[in-house]
């Protein structure tokens, strides 16, 4: 942009900020979802509960605009989610339910405090981005305000 204000980049700046705060409210839902299955052994299928990983990728905002800019605007999305394929952690338990022939009960494969890391990640790019949208509507605001 050529130092003008455009209601097209207040649009697609906007766009941007709220595709990545989609992605990041499906990426905490992801490990509220990991936490809340830390302890679960067997899911629906008998196995125990797999972590999930989010898959970001980048997806043009408006890939029919007329103006060239407009349709090079990339945003984020949350475009898959992957078992962690890693192993969980086996414990002898004997008398628990789901225990093997040995004794043993593989629990999911969920670190606490890497989920709890992992949040607070997704809860501060959260932030940054709600921070980015005020930012854009107080620029919006101002330009507006010196066009009167």
């Amino acid at each position: 942009m050529s130092g003008r204000f455009s209601v097209a980049g207040v649009y697609s700046a906007l766009e941007v900020a709220g595709s990545g705060l989609t992605a990041e409210r499906g990426r905490m839902n992801l490990i509220a979802g990991n936490l809340a299955n830390v302890h679960t052994t067997r899911d629906a299928n008998g196995n125990p509960y797999r972590r999930l990983d989010p898959v970001f990728s980048a997806e043009s905002l408006s890939p029919g605009a007329h103006d060239p800019v407009l349709r090079e605007v990339q945003g984020v999305r949350l475009s898959e989610v992957r078992p962690d394929p890693n192993p969980g952690q086996r414990m002898y338990e004997p008398g628990h339910p789901d225990a093997d022939p040995e004794g043993y009960v593989e629990y999911p494969n969920v670190n606490v405090v890497t989920e709890m890391v992992n949040l607070m990640t997704a809860s501060r790019a959260y932030e940054a981005g709600v921070t980015s949208i005020e930012s854009v509507k107080s620029m919006a605001r101002a330009a507006l305000r010196i066009g009167q």
